[in-house]
């Protein structure tokens, strides 16, 4: 059991982040990872804020290639997390989702105290080493498929549901819930 008073606030899980040691260089590293829809960008923008400038936030959606997990976290090791580990500033190409393709232009991230990585399948096994804290977010499936289909159009309601399914995979396959360090639920807002 956790012997640490629970979270009441995003404040307290900024302490948490920065009571951790940094193990990506001079950098800590926090993975929020949970399904889509459950609220993982409104918390990593949130817990950002709440530790200030040294924290830089990285999307796992700009590094998709389109809808499938695969190569994400490969491209997210090879341009962002080696080279922070290294003390150096990384970059990323973004994914364009409307012109189905990675931009020219590289995205950089510099040396930060804390780097958030948000998005699904952001806190596999492989970066555990790196990992300071892993936060896992859900939320009841049909409020999370209503979230995303208010943001991207019932249009994409075959993508999202296909999109469920890949990601209880992933999450399955990486034990991820069970290895969360911090588990939140996305229908409540943290203050």
């Amino acid at each position: 059991m956790d012997p640490r008073p629970p979270l009441t606030s995003v404040a307290d899980l900024a302490a948490r982040v920065l009571a951790g040691p940094a193990r990506l260089g001079d950098v800590r590293l926090v993975c929020v990872d949970g399904p889509a829809g459950s609220g993982k960008t409104t918390v990593a923008g949130r817990l950002a804020a709440a530790l200030g400038d040294g924290a830089v936030v990285v999307h796992l959606d700009d590094l998709y290639a389109g809808w499938t997990i695969t190569g994400a976290v490969a491209r997210l090791s090879a341009g962002v997390l080696r080279p922070l580990a290294e003390g150096r500033a990384g970059a990323y190409h973004r994914y364009d989702w409307h012109a189905g393709r990675f931009a020219d232009d590289p995205t950089p991230v510099p040396v930060p105290a804390v780097l958030v990585v948000e998005g699904c399948g952001s806190s596999p096994r492989a970066l555990d080493p790196w990992t300071t804290l892993r936060v896992w977010i859900e939320a009841p499936r049909d409020l999370r498929l209503s979230r995303g289909l208010d943001r991207d159009g019932a249009g994409m309601e075959p993508e999202w549901l296909r999109w469920q399914e890949t990601e209880a995979a992933e999450f399955a396959r990486e034990s991820t819930r069970a290895r969360a360090d911090v588990c939140l639920d996305g229908t409540i807002r943290l203050p």
